[in-house]
């Protein structure tokens, strides 16, 4: 009889304890869902062994946030795109969390609970540019991302919440990401060990994205065996496939040059290859490779090898050196310069040696420097010799050029297109001079041919060029 009384006691309690739940459920539905969720937890707290028997109307909702896990980790969770994220006050630098789907609740609700947002803030950065800080290029992302992607954190950015990192690669990699340096040894901290071996050392680039339309080659190091007397690259090459236009081969020393590589629309991928074969030579190269976009302002003209944009600037062929360059043969490539807005024409002035490459300088006796050397077969007479007949093995074309800045030179004769010898100017003579064009764009283009076994010195050329504004003609 006793226990029977205790069953109907406790049935009893129970229904007015439910009465109860039920009138404040009801309450909290005129002020808001949010508490009748807190009310059923509550309930499901205070009655585990009942609320699975009678809490049926309530076994999908959702379930209970563990926030005291969440305050002990001190982690953010990564909330809808890779450059948004949920980020405890306390953590220095962001990690992920494996599990999206969980935390993709969390967030929902935690940005509901003003006590959870007290703890958490929400950062945003894009993967942006950013210098390292060894100085060389990289891109911000989360240090579990750049490791994830392969590449190495260096410095940080986005206000110290990523890390800048940066992607390097050597002999027999493949890759897609953007700013990728191209090393001979794979490491941008130690570029001043040599690479001694000989074979192919190959870096197989693909696209970032579909709208990439060209790579930017910029040779921060490149120092590889020089031609043979004759201007080719016998013994080490560095040679770009699969690229939509003719990319001639180059070797020798060209440090500070660059060129632009045409990818095509589809994701075939490049393949720049360092061969080397030959005699000891310590060679080295750091070739960072930038992917350019179709819309981006920065993508070279159609037809250009290499691309200048500025005012003034510096265009010297590859392998040039005032000191020991030597001409290479079989080049056929045009060097562009972006035509800035209210300018019109272009002035070209051969390097100053002694100003900007130490105590080199022209002899007093012919006034010869060493920034323009283009000889042809045989040729060792001092001057400038300009048109086709002239010049017919190697050459510089400027179009329209003149040394007055008028189609009609000062002698009377025409402007001249085709340039060579070893004084430059744009009619003949022995005098060095200004070389003025107003056909846009400009452009220069140059040819060698494949023998340049009998010519004279040759070693190329080395211009400055200044913009010259619309006011001026």
């Amino acid at each position: 009889m006793a226990c029977k009384t205790w069953v109907v006691g406790f049935i009893l309690v129970y229904f007015i304890i439910l009465i109860h739940l039920s009138l404040k459920t009801e309450a909290s539905q005129i002020s808001g869902r949010s508490n009748s969720v807190s009310f059923h937890s509550r309930w499901k707290r205070q009655l585990p062994f009942l609320s699975s028997w009678f809490g049926g109307s309530h076994s999908t909702s959702k379930p209970e946030l563990k926030r005291s896990r969440y305050q002990q980790q001190n982690h953010y969770t990564r909330k809808n795109s890779r450059n948004s994220y949920v980020l405890s006050k306390y953590d220095k630098l962001p990690s992920y969390h494996q599990n999206q789907s969980s935390n993709s609740h969390e967030n929902q609700v935690a940005e509901r609970d003003p006590r959870f947002l007290s703890l958490f803030s929400v950062i945003k950065f894009g993967n942006a540019e950013c210098l390292s800080a060894s100085g060389d290029n990289g891109t911000c992302y989360p240090q579990a991302e750049c490791h994830r992607r392969g590449g190495a954190a260096n410095g940080r950015c986005a206000k110290g919440y990523g890390t800048c990192c940066v992607f390097s690669k050597t002999c027999g990699a493949s890759t897609n990401q953007n700013c990728t340096y191209f090393t001979h040894n794979g490491n941008n901290q130690n570029s001043q060990s040599g690479f001694d071996g000989t074979g192919s050392c190959q870096l197989t680039m693909y696209k970032c994205a579909p709208d990439v339309c060209q790579l930017r080659l910029e040779f921060d190091s490149f120092n590889i065996a020089p031609p043979n007397t004759n201007g080719i690259c016998q013994n080490d090459q560095f040679i770009v496939s699969g690229s939509t236009t003719a990319i001639p081969i180059v070797c020798g020393v060209n440090t500070g040059n660059h060129m632009y590589v045409d990818v095509g629309v589809d994701n075939s991928p490049v393949t720049l290859s360092m061969v080397t074969s030959g005699p000891a030579y310590s060679r080295s190269w750091k070739i960072k490779i930038i992917q350019v976009r179709c819309t981006d302002l920065g993508k070279s003209p159609e037809g250009c090898l290499q691309f200048y944009r500025g005012v003034s600037g510096m265009i010297r062929s590859y392998n040039f050196d005032f000191a020991s360059g030597q001409q290479l043969s079989n080049q056929d490539y045009t060097s562009c310069i972006r035509v800035e807005r209210n300018f019109c024409g272009i002035r070209y002035t051969a390097c100053n040696d002694n100003a900007q490459f130490g105590s080199l300088q022209a002899t007093a006796a012919n006034q010869r420097t060493r920034s323009f050397f283009l000889n042809g077969q045989g040729v060792s007479t001092i001057g400038t010799l300009v048109g086709a007949n002239s010049c017919s093995t190697d050459w510089i074309t400027i179009p329209c050029a003149t040394n007055t800045g008028r189609t009609t030179q000062a002698g009377g004769t025409v402007c001249q297109d085709r340039i060579c010898g070893d004084v430059f100017n744009s009619e003949a003579g022995q005098n060095p001079s200004s070389v003025y064009s107003y056909v846009k764009p400009f452009r220069i283009h140059y040819h060698t041919d494949s023998n340049e076994t009998n010519d004279v010195g040759n070693r190329g050329f080395c211009l400055n060029f200044i913009q010259q504004p619309c006011s001026s003609i």
